[in-house]
């Protein structure tokens, strides 16, 4: 691992440790030039997983394109970026263990809705009333009626 600051080519790591809720290591590095530490995060990189859109073209699975979605629904709400960024590594584990080399968009939203209505039900809200695409007040209050049955 290169060095953040002196670009030196060889870094120790000084301590590692797994998170067990994502398919993370952290590790703390320190650089014998400079002595300065970072920490590092370590994951699985998933196969190449093309994702099917609506319109039936096909493009690269992006984790970040995934984290941004929940990002933007999440919007000014008190969940924590941690359970975010846990919710995208679920969704991702999910994906990357189905089997499948190409997944739907639509699947990849449902994936989404099921996090979301678990983290918070106005960003699950926020995000139905854009994937579903409602057109009118009525089927956004159908919506909450079936959230608030639940």
């Amino acid at each position: 691992m290169k060095c953040p600051y002196c670009k030196h080519e060889d870094t120790k790591v000084t301590d590692s440790r797994d998170n067990p809720d994502e398919a993370i290591v952290r590790r703390r590095r320190e650089c014998p030039k400079c002595q300065k530490r970072f920490t590092t995060y370590e994951r699985v990189e998933t196969a190449n997983i093309l994702v099917i859109k609506k319109d039936q073209k096909r493009e690269q699975f992006d984790r970040e394109k995934l984290k941004k979605g929940l990002l933007k629904a999440c919007e000014k709400r008190p969940i924590p970026l941690e359970k975010i960024d846990a919710a995208v590594s679920e969704i991702e584990f999910k994906i990357a263990n189905s089997g499948e080399t190409e997944v739907s968009s639509k699947k990849i939203g449902e994936l989404v809705m099921s996090s979301l209505k678990k983290l918070d039900k106005v960003a699950y809200i926020r995000f139905a009333s854009v994937y579903r695409e409602f057109a009118d007040i009525e089927t956004f209050q159908g919506e909450l009626n079936k959230l608030m049955k639940k």
